[in-house]
């Protein structure tokens, strides 16, 4: 049990929603799609442009803090796909150059295409949305979130519902940097309206990323062990020092380890 909480947060990927691999290949595929029809090419090598890129900004942007951006991703796919030679190995692109490779609406087509698919094919847990309902009562709630498209997100929680029940929404994608930097909690704690530190616990599954970054702000944490073996997500390096303050194996356990009543017993 923790005493004197004002707000919890709480991760999105593996934490409030299990992440497998087969949904996230479903997205990536209606993505493909669209975009195969903007550029006249193949759906098999736009989704291999878009691995490759995907590879390039996982080994230069997230080792500098600084998150895997879809929508940088799709202008540097569609360069590609219409002749720019991507950077050789180890080097950047030059993203003020592409802007004559493709228009305005065709990226935001593209984008809106990947979180719509998001939203409609990434399963909602029904006893999650109950569970929120109730910790709200008590609680200020919000999801912190090492997200490349923050509209993913967004979408997501507006169509499960779950957004009437939260007060901050912070997405990687949309404050500049990923966890564990401290800037991404620091934003959290304003939105919620509550002074950062140990009034807040964070809940989420990765160590690196959710615990260590969290404690280095003065939070409280609960870390949740168990998550789909074959998913797709990202992990932070390793944090061996990192404790929880609580650790579960389901966020739907949180309540009871928070010594809360939760869901009334089925009839």
């Amino acid at each position: 049990m923790i005493d004197d909480l004002e707000a919890i947060t709480f991760d999105f990927g593996n934490t409030l929603v299990p992440f497998p691999g087969g949904p996230m290949a479903v997205e990536l595929r209606l993505t493909a799609e669209r975009a195969a029809g903007l550029v006249h090419c193949s759906v098999e090598d736009f989704i291999a442009a878009w691995a490759e890129e995907r590879l390039r900004q996982f080994a230069q942007d997230v080792p500098e803090g600084r998150e895997a951006d879809i929508d940088v991703r799709v202008i540097r796919v569609m360069a590609r796909l219409r002749g720019r030679p991507a950077p050789p190995a180890g080097e950047r692109w030059d993203d003020a150059a592409l802007s004559a490779y493709s228009e305005a609406g065709e990226i935001e087509a593209v984008v809106g295409t990947y979180a719509d698919a998001f939203a409609r094919y990434t399963p909602v847990p029904p006893e999650v949305g109950p569970m929120l309902e109730r910790l709200a009562r008590a609680y200020r709630l919000g999801v912190i979130s090492n997200w490349p498209l923050s509209l993913s997100i967004d979408r997501f929680l507006e169509t499960s519902g779950w957004a009437a029940h939260l007060s901050a929404i912070v997405v990687s994608h949309r404050v500049g940097v990923i966890k564990p930097h401290p800037a991404i909690f620091e934003r959290a704690a304003l939105e919620l309206g509550v002074a950062s530190g140990p009034t807040i616990l964070h809940v989420g599954d990765d160590p690196g990323a959710d615990v260590a970054g969290a404690h280095n702000v003065g939070w409280r944490t609960a870390w949740i062990r168990v998550k789909p073996e074959d998913s797709p997500l990202p992990v932070a390096p390793p944090a061996p020092t990192a404790q929880p303050d609580i650790t579960i194996d389901s966020v739907l356990d949180l309540e009871v380890a928070l010594g809360l009543p939760g869901p009334p017993p089925a009839r």
